[in-house]
């Protein structure tokens, strides 16, 4: 049997997916990832200084692909990482001192460890978490009222309410969510100018990484020695088998939980309210059918797609779409381009409050799904429920900025101009 031929071939149009400059001009991006659905919907991306990569650009090979969690893991390569930043991570790892979450592992591990948080994420608790959320909501609409009639919406508003949700949800204290706030926005902006600690190097993004290991060391042991009745009591005296979580799986446990948990909630408010104010007509259907709130709160999560990539590694030889992937190799899963094929969604580039279905992928799919999902949704919900009664008008103030990245992210300003009831 002959060997099928593998075509590496980089287009200039895959190029983008490894360009964090890229995902802050959606009309480039986009206008390359449809080429990309429709001529090469799996291609060569070979860009330093990352390493090559195979690029996943349709919905139904992207869900194959997280279907499949025994074919493709996420180790060793979960995310797409500059070399010098994935050897180092991968040494750190291997040395036992490495940031290692959710997202870094596999089955069965995954899934032991999955379980120590998933009982604060089920409906139950999202009930039981509503009453906080809706007041918090409510603060700081109240806050735009009183600041009005301009703002940056990022900075005031889908910045800091999710970051007290969460960090209310883990149980820490007021005064430290800025220095939360600070560390994931340098860990989730190390490609970005504004955001980056020093020059974004290996040394400054691993900086960022030991500043949240003190804090969160400090933590549990200040929970284990004194439990408490929140999250973050229950990832200190997580249990595995009988036997406590490690120090590494434990810290890196919080570092996901308290960054991820309100960093791509934060995208999502602000990509939502940027669509509604670009698209009018939504905005004054959604006033006038507030029963369209949960179907506008899933477009708003699949036009903003905070999470834009994961990656996977093949276990053994393969393929996708027909193109061979050999044992070893990696694919990234570019959720941007999936919750825009035209396969999936009709009229894909149309922002519409009542979209129904919207299998968009912007949590994930497969074992990997997000955890805090429910929660993410109660808070766009509870925001907008709040927000739209009460806009008498709104419109831009400023060119809503994005961030350089390749991972997570979305608006880091949106200047606006707004009358609030």
């Amino acid at each position: 049997m002959s060997t099928p031929t593998i075509h590496r071939h980089s287009s200039e149009h895959g190029r983008v997916l490894a360009e964090p400059v890229a995902y802050t001009d959606n009309d480039r991006l986009h206008s390359s990832l449809a080429w990309l659905r429709a001529n090469q919907p799996v291609t060569w991306v070979d860009v330093p200084p990352y390493r090559p990569f195979w690029a996943v650009t349709k919905h139904a090979d992207i869900m194959a692909i997280e279907r499949d969690n025994e074919l493709w893991l996420s180790e060793p390569r979960p995310l797409l990482l500059q070399a010098e930043v994935e050897d180092r991570v991968k040494a750190d790892q291997e040395a036992g001192v490495g940031l290692r979450t959710l997202i870094h592992m596999d089955d069965p591990h995954h899934r032991d460890i999955r379980k120590i948080g998933v009982d604060w994420f089920r409906p139950k608790a999202m009930r039981d978490l509503k009453v906080r959320v809706d007041e918090l909501a409510k603060r700081y609409v109240d806050r735009m009222a009183e600041i009005g009639p301009e703002c940056d919406f990022v900075t005031e508003v889908a910045i800091n309410f999710p970051l007290y949700v969460i960090l209310s949800l883990l149980g820490l204290p007021e005064e430290d969510f800025p220095r939360m706030l600070k560390l994931t926005q340098e860990m989730f902006g190390g490609e970005d100018a504004e955001h980056q600690r020093g020059e974004g190097g290996t040394e400054d993004i691993m900086a960022v990484l030991l500043d949240f290991f003190t804090y969160f060391s400090a933590l549990t042991a200040s929970r284990r020695a004194n439990p408490t009745d929140d999250l973050a009591s229950a990832i200190a005296n997580g249990r595995i088998n009988g036997e406590l979580m490690s120090d590494m799986d434990t810290l890196s446990y919080y570092v996901i939980v308290a960054s991820a948990g309100h960093d791509t909630t934060k995208d999502a408010i602000s990509g939502g309210l940027c669509a509604l104010v670009e698209h009018p007509d939504q905005l004054a259907r959604l006033k006038a059918h507030p029963d369209l709130m949960g179907t506008a709160v899933e477009e708003m999560i699949r036009w903003s797609t905070p999470v834009k990539e994961f990656m996977r590694t093949a276990t053994r030889d393969t393929e996708v779409r027909g193109v061979p992937i050999p044992k070893g190799e990696s694919v990234l899963l570019s959720y941007v381009s999936a919750n825009r094929d035209e396969d999936i969604f009709e009229n894909p580039f149309t922002f519409d409050v009542a979209r129904d279905p919207n299998k968009h992928l912007s949590f994930g799919y497969g074992v990997h799904f997000c955890l805090g999902a429910a929660l993410a949704r109660m808070e766009l919900n509870s925001l907008f429920t709040e927000l739209v009664p009460r806009l008498e008008s709104i419109e831009l103030a400023g060119v809503p900025e994005y961030s350089a990245t390749t991972f997570v992210g979305g608006l880091k300003h949106l200047p606006i101009r707004y009358s609030l009831r």
